[in-house]
C-alpha cells in the first residue's frame, strides 16, 4: 500500500523535483533521503531517487530503486513515467514506449507524459502511433496552434498529405482574428502547408496559395524562389523569366538563379552569343560580381572560351584572389580548356614581366599568376610535379613569407609521397600565420599523414581550450572533430597500433549516434519556436544521416582492421593492443614504446588539464553550475582502447560498422566488397553473394569483384551439398556459371 505525504513532504517531494530539473542532483538525492526517512515506502519518491542516481551515472541501482517503486506503487503515474525515462536515458527506447504508455492509462491528462511519449515515437519513426499521440494532445488542448501544426507534421511524416493539408486549414478557419504580419509561427505555418500542396503534386494551386496566402509572409526570398520555380514548372516562361531575373537582381552570385533564369528563356541549344549576353548584362551591372564572369566559361567553346578566360584570369590575377584555382578546376573536364588556362596564364606573366608585383601587393598580379600555375601542375588530372615545383619556387621567392605559396609546396610533397617533407613544408606555414585556424588544422593533418600523432595533438592544442580535463584531444572529442579523429585513428593503423586505432573509429561511430540522439532536443523545439520547414529537412536529414562520406570513411577503415585481426593466427595486437605482424624484433619493440609514450603524453595532459581546472577560483558562476554536472561525467576506463583491440570476435564488432554502411551506402562499391569479406569469413555465403552481385552491379570489371568471384566459387565447391536445400536453391539461381566466369 503507497505511503501519503503530509504537506511539508509533499512540498519538498516537488522540491525534488526542481532540484532534478535543475540538474541540481546533490540537493534533490539530499530532500529525496529526507522524505524517505519518514516515508521508506514511499514509491513516487523512490523512483525520484532513481532518476536522479541514473543521471549520476548510477544506471544499475537506478533501475533497482525504480523496480522496487513500482512494485510498491504499480498504480502510480509518476512510476511508471519514470521508468521510461530510465529505459530512454539507456537507449532502450521499446521499453521506453511501453512505460509511457503504461503511465497514460493510470494518468490519462498528464500533458508531459504524453508529450514524452510522442517525442519518443517520432524518434523512432512510429508515425502512426505519433499520429494517434499528436490527435489525443490536440484533443485535450485545442486551443494551442502548436497541437495543431504538431498534427500536420505527424500526419505529413506517415505519408498522408491530404490530411496534414486538412488539419492546417481546419485551424486557419477556426481563428476569427487576422493574425499579425509580423506573426513568425503563422508566416512559417502557411508556407507549410504550401509546400504540402507542392509535394501533393498540385502546383497550379500551389502557386494560387503562394500568391494568396502567403504574399506578407516573413521569409520573402523563400517566397519568390517558390513562385519562380512554380511558374516555370507550370510552363509560364515569361512571367518565371521574370521572376528569376528579380531573383538575380536580389543575389546576382547565386549561380543557380542563372542556370534557371537560361532555361526559362528559350535559347537555342549552342547560341553562345545570346547566352554570353544574358551574363553580361549583370557583369554591366553590377561590375563587381564574380558569378556573371565566371559561369559562361562553362558553356563557352574555341576562340570565345579563350576570350573570356583571358579576361577572367587576367582580372583574378590583377586581384589577387586565392580560390581562382579551385573556382576553375571543374573545367578540367573538357581536353581544351584545361590545355588552355596554363598558356593563358604564361601570357600573363609575359605582360607583366616588367612589373611583378601589383600595388606593391606580392599575392596579386605575377604572384598570384605563379600560384594558379603551380597549382594546375599539381592537379591531378593535368599533374607534372617538376613544373608544379619550379612555379611554386618561384613563387616563394617572389615573397618567402606568402602562406598559399607554402601551403602549395607542402602538397607537392605530398603527391610526390614525400610525406615528411609535406609534413615539415606546412608546419612551416602554419609558422607564418600562427593565429590561422585553418592553416594549424593543415599543419596537424600532414603530420598525422606522416604519423606524427603526438606532435599533430600538439598542434591541433594551439586551438583548443587549455581548461578542458582531458587535454587537447578531450576537446576534439567535445567538438566532435570527426575529420581529426580519422586522421589520428589511421595513424595509429599505420603505426600498427591497433587499440588506439580502434578507439578513435569508435569515437566516431558514438559521435554519429550522439547526432541521431540529438533530434531529441528539435521535436519539441522546432514546434516551440515554429521552425516547422527547417524540422522536416532535419528529419529527412536524421534518416539518411550515416549515408555521410564521413561515418563511410571511419566504418570502411573499422571493418578493414577488424578483418585484419581475424585473419591473423596469433591475435590481432601482439602485447599492449601493439600490431605484432612484423618479425623484426627491433621494429616491434619500437613500436611498443611509441605507445607507451603515447600513453604517458594522455595521461600527462589529462593530468594537466586537471590541475588547471582546479586552480581556477570555485566561486565563479560558471563553475558553480556546473559542478553537479562535471561530477557525473563518466570517466574512460579504456583511453588506449586495449580492450577493444583484445575481443574475441572481430568479425561481430565488425558488423557495427558494416550494417549501416550496406543499409545507407548500397551503391559504394567499397562497402560492397568490405561486406562480401566480412560474410564469406562468418560463412554467410548467401549475404556474400548477395554483396557479390550488388559489387557486380556496380562494377562486373573491378579486379577485387573478379578476384571474389574465384574466392566464393572455391568456397562453394566442396560445401555445396551440405547446406540446406533452400540456400542451395538460391545459390544456383544467384550464382550461375555465367557469373562464375564473369
Amino acid at each position: 500500500m503507497p505511503q501519503t505525504l503530509s504537506t511539508r513532504e509533499a512540498n519538498l517531494f516537488r522540491t525534488v523535483i526542481r532540484h532534478y530539473e535543475d540538474k541540481q542532483y546533490k540537493r534533490g538525492l539530499k530532500a529525496a533521503e529526507q522524505i524517505l526517512k519518514k516515508n521508506p515506502k514511499h514509491g513516487d519518491t523512490m523512483s525520484m531517487k532513481a532518476l536522479i542516481m541514473n543521471a549520476q551515472g548510477k544506471t544499475e541501482e537506478a533501475f533497482a530503486l525504480a523496480k522496487d517503486a513500482l512494485t510498491i506503487d504499480m498504480k502510480s503515474h509518476i512510476c511508471w513515467h519514470v521508468y521510461g525515462i530510465l529505459y530512454r536515458t539507456n537507449k532502450n527506447f521499446d521499453e521506453a514506449i511501453k512505460a509511457y504508455k503504461f503511465a497514460l492509462k493510470l494518468e490519462p491528462e498528464s500533458v508531459q507524459i504524453q508529450r514524452d511519449l510522442a517525442v519518443l515515437q517520432v524518434q523512432m519513426r512510429d508515425y502512426q502511433g505519433y499520429v494517434q499521440s499528436r490527435f489525443a494532445m490536440l484533443k485535450a488542448r485545442p486551443q494551442v496552434r502548436q497541437n495543431w501544426t504538431a498534427l500536420a507534421i505527424a500526419y505529413h511524416l506517415d505519408g498522408n498529405l491530404s490530411q496534414a493539408e486538412n488539419i492546417l486549414t481546419t485551424y486557419e478557419k477556426s481563428v476569427t482574428s487576422a493574425p499579425s504580419k509580423t506573426d513568425y509561427e503563422n508566416s512559417e505555418a502557411v508556407l507549410y502547408k504550401n509546400s504540402i500542396i507542392a509535394e501533393v503534386g498540385d502546383i497550379e494551386r500551389a502557386l494560387t496559395h503562394l500568391e494568396s496566402d502567403a504574399k506578407n509572409s516573413l521569409d520573402r526570398l523563400a517566397v519568390m524562389e517558390l513562385r519562380a520555380r512554380y511558374l516555370a514548372e507550370l510552363g509560364r516562361k515569361e512571367e518565371a523569366a521574370k521572376a528569376y531575373r528579380a531573383l538575380v537582381e536580389r543575389n546576382s552570385e547565386r549561380p543557380e538563379y542563372y542556370k534557371r533564369l537560361v532555361d526559362v528563356l528559350d535559347i537555342p541549344e549552342g547560341d553562345e552569343a545570346v547566352l554570353k549576353a544574358v551574363y553580361d548584362e549583370y557583369a554591366a551591372k553590377n561590375p563587381r560580381c564574380d558569378a556573371a564572369k565566371r559561369l559562361p566559361l562553362d558553356f563557352l567553346t574555341g576562340d570565345n572560351f579563350r576570350a573570356a578566360a583571358k579576361a577572367y584570369l587576367n582580372l583574378m590575377f590583377d586581384k589577387g584572389v586565392p580560390s581562382t584555382f579551385a573556382n576553375l578546376k571543374h573545367l578540367y573536364s573538357d581536353q581544351y580548356k584545361r590545355d588552355i588556362m596554363p598558356i593563358l596564364a604564361e601570357e600573363y606573366l609575359e605582360e607583366r614581366k616588367s612589373n611583378q608585383v601589383a600595388n606593391g601587393d606580392s599575392s596579386k598580379g605575377a604572384g598570384a599568376a605563379l600560384y594558379f600555375l603551380a597549382q594546375h601542375y599539381n592537379y591531378h588530372m593535368s599533374r607534372d610535379l617538376a613544373k608544379a615545383s619550379s612555379y611554386v619556387d618561384k613563387a616563394v621567392e617572389l615573397d618567402p613569407k606568402n602562406t598559399d605559396f607554402h601551403m602549395t609546396r607542402a602538397r607537392i610533397y605530398k603527391h610526390q609521397d614525400d610525406t615528411q617533407k609535406a609534413s615539415e613544408a606546412m608546419d612551416h606555414a602554419r609558422s607564418l600565420d600562427t593565429r590561422d585556424r585553418y592553416i594549424n588544422s593543415k599543419a596537424a593533418k600532414y603530420q598525422l599523414r606522416n604519423n606524427e600523432n603526438e606532435k599533430a595533438l600538439a598542434t591541433m592544442g594551439l586551438f583548443t581550450r587549455a581548461e578542458t580535463v582531458g587535454g587537447p584531444l578531450a576537446d576534439l572529442i567535445d567538438m566532435q572533430c570527426i575529420w581529426f579523429l580519422t586522421e589520428d585513428g589511421e595513424a595509429w593503423q599505420r603505426r600498427g597500433n591497433v587499440g588506439m586505432a580502434l578507439k578513435r573509429l569508435h569515437t566516431i561511430f558514438n559521435i554519429f549516434d550522439i547526432w541521431q540522439e540529438d533530434q531529441f532536443d528539435f521535436h519539441s523545439f522546432s514546434l516551440r519556436k515554429g521552425q516547422v520547414r527547417a524540422y522536416i529537412d532535419l528529419i529527412r536529414w536524421e534518416d539518411q544521416l550515416r549515408d555521410h562520406p564521413f561515418y563511410f570513411r571511419a566504418a570502411l577503415d573499422a571493418v578493414k582492421l577488424y578483418i585484419e585481426m581475424y585473419d591473423k593466427p596469433q591475435g590481432a595486437n601482439g602485447v599492449n593492443g601493439i600490431d605484432g605482424k612484423t618479425t623484426n624484433g627491433e621494429d616491434a619493440a619500437e613500436k611498443k614504446k611509441a605507445a607507451k609514450k603515447a600513453k604517458k603524453e594522455a595521461q600527462k595532459a589529462e593530468r594537466e588539464a586537471a590541475e588547471k581546472a582546479a586552480k581556477q577560483d570555485p566561486n565563479k558562476p560558471s563553475a558553480q553550475k556546473t559542478k553537479d554536472v562535471e561530477d557525473t561525467k563518466k570517466k574512460d576506463d579504456d583511453p588506449t582502447g586495449l580492450r577493444l583491440a583484445g575481443t574475441t570476435d572481430p568479425l561481430a564488432d565488425a558488423m557495427k560498422f558494416l550494417g549501416h554502411m550496406l543499409q545507407f551506402s548500397p551503391k559504394n562499391i567499397e562497402g560492397q566488397i568490405a561486406g562480401f569479406e566480412v560474410f564469406i569469413r562468418k560463412k554467410k555465403y548467401l549475404q556474400a553473394l548477395r554483396c557479390l552481385k550488388a559489387a557486380m552491379t556496380l562494377d562486373k570489371d573491378h579486379p577485387t569483384v573478379q578476384e571474389q568471384i574465384t574466392k566464393l566459387q572455391k568456397a562453394l565447391d566442396p560445401i555445396l551439398d551440405t547446406l540446406p536445400p533452400k540456400v542451395q536453391e538460391v545459390i544456383s539461381l544467384e550464382f550461375t556459371p555465367a557469373v562464375a566466369k564473369a
